[in-house]
Formats: structure tokens, C-alpha cells, sequence
């Protein structure tokens, strides 16, 4: 049945089942014209829990997903342009790209972005690789609380390795980057730069040879941009120089026309 449904009539199903699912918007009105809907479907991922859903919608979801990131365009490897010494530069959604692993500026909850539409990394990320990606963040935090206390949240660049469900990437690394709320430290900078050394470590360990970073801590974490990419530059560097026979490809993803300048400048 479902490879017979269009996309508008996946989306307008999906609208209508997560809204059941959420039961405190069941009752909402839904809007007639597809981009309003695309809105209230995001949002209503972006909200819900993490919790069992039956498998004809999770199946219908995947399906939606998989069109929804084909149509936005899947970015491989070879479309990414080599800068220097396995390093590339590339401007754009990182949840296009087809590459062993992209990299998620993850809170300490770990389990995405609860703010309907933001568009920050972590929500975007969470939004098209669907629902099971939060699904998994959560059971590994339990198994961690278990371990540690239910009152455990996941340090600063201590690394998290998920599958990546919908995206075109084969796996998700969640790191929480270091949060400036005054000056600027040496202690500060030296965990950003870990979470550059661990993140190419767990790749390492898991045989990811492609992955993708991008701009951890900056934002509303307020780590200076600049600053952060002379970091991120650096440390990737010096990790290759050590490491080169276990990563193909490191690619330094930005949004921004002030990010991609500032690394090209890096990068010369």
C-alpha cells in the first residue's frame, strides 16, 4: 500500500498520525497547502518523545524521508572538492552529504533539539534522519545512566556514535562542544580540540574513513568562530599527520558565507 502512496499523500498520513500521536495536538488544524504541512510535521517530530511508534507509520515516515533528503539533493564524495592533504571545505546542509559519518553539535541531553523548526545542526539532523535517531540516543543514555546515576549527561567531547537512519550518511557522531559564557580559556580551547581528536578517534575505531564536522561550539555555544576554526584546522591536521592511513576525507562543512571565508582563508 505504501509504495503506491505519493508524497503529498505520505505527508498529509504522516501529519494526521503524529498529530494522533501527540494526543495534545490531535485536534489541531491542519493546513491545507503542503509547505504548511511540511511545518507541522517537523514540528511535531521535532517535540515528540522518544517512544514506540507503530511500524506502518514509522515505514510511511522512512519513505517520506528517504524523497524529502533525494529531493534536496544527496551530495557524494567525489562532489566535494579536495582543498589540501585530505582536507575539503564545503558550504551547505550537511545532511546532504553521503559520507561515512557527519558530525552533530549535540547538547548534553543527547537527544535533539526539542524547539519546533529550529534550524540549528542538532534539529535539522534529528528532523530528516527521523524519529529513530532520538529513539537511540535514548536507549544509550539509559544503558549510561544505568551505569552512571540517573543524573549522567554526556560530558563535553565525549563522543556518541549513531546509525543515521534517513540521512544519506551511514553514521551520526554527537559531541558536545565546549559552551563560552565569559571569556575565552586555554581549558576551553583545549576541548574544542578534543572534540576533534575524539571524534576522528571513534571514527578510527569504527572504520569510518569519510566524515564531515561541522562548526562545533559556535552559535549559541558563543565559542568565537575564528578562533574555532584556527582550532578545528589544526587539530585535524596534526590528528592526519599521525593517523593518515586510517581517513580518506575530512570535510570542514560550514552554512555561512562568513564561515566559509574565514576556513578558506585557513586553507590556503
Amino acid at each position: 500500500m505504501n509504495e503506491k502512496m505519493t508524497q503529498d499523500q505520505r505527508l498529509a498520513y504522516l501529519v494526521e498520525k503524529f498529530k494522533a500521536d501527540s494526543g495534545q495536538y490531535r485536534d489541531l488544524q491542519t493546513p491545507r497547502d503542503v509547505e504548511g504541512k511540511k511545518r507541522i510535521l517537523r514540528s511535531l517530530m521535532n517535540i515528540r518523545m522518544p517512544r514506540k511508534l507503530p511500524d506502518e507509520v514509522l515505514a510511511v515516515q522512512d519513505e517520506y524521508l528517504s524523497e524529502r533528503n533525494a529531493e534536496k539533493g544527496i551530495v557524494q564524495l567525489a562532489d566535494v572538492p579536495l582543498t589540501r592533504n585530505g582536507l575539503s571545505l564545503w558550504q551547505g546542509d550537511i545532511t546532504r552529504l553521503a559520507v561515512d559519518a557527519i558530525v552533530n553539535a549535540a547538547n548534553s541531553q543527547m537527544l535533539g533539539c526539542f524547539v519546533p523548526m529550529h534550524t540549528c545542526i542538532d534539529n535539522c539532523i534529528h528532523t530528516f534522519a527521523g524519529i529513530q535517531l532520538r529513539a537511540e540516543c535514548n536507549r544509550q543514555m539509559n544503558q549510561l545512566r544505568a551505569r552512571y546515576g540517573k543524573d549522567y549527561e554526556q560530558p563535553t567531547a565525549v563522543p556518541m556514535l549513531t546509525d543515521a537512519y534517513n540521512l544519506p550518511a551511514k553514521k551520526v557522531v554527537h559531541i558536545v562542544g565546549p559552551i563560552v559564557s565569559g571569556r575565552l580559556t586555554p581549558a576551553l580551547e583545549r576541548d574544542l580540540a578534543n572534540c576533534y581528536i575524539n571524534t576522528l578517534d571513534i571514527c578510527a575505531e569504527n572504520g569510518l574513513r569519510t566524515v564531515a564536522f561541522c562548526c562545533i561550539s559556535t552559535g549559541v555555544f558563543h565559542f568565537p568562530a575564528d578562533r574555532a576554526a584556527e582550532i578545528a584546522v589544526e587539530t585535524v591536521t596534526n590528528w592526519l599527520n599521525k593517523h593518515c592511513a586510517s581517513m580518506d576525507r575530512v570535510i570542514f562543512n560550514v552554512f555561512t558565507d562568513k564561515d566559509r571565508e574565514i576556513y578558506e582563508r585557513l586553507l590556503r
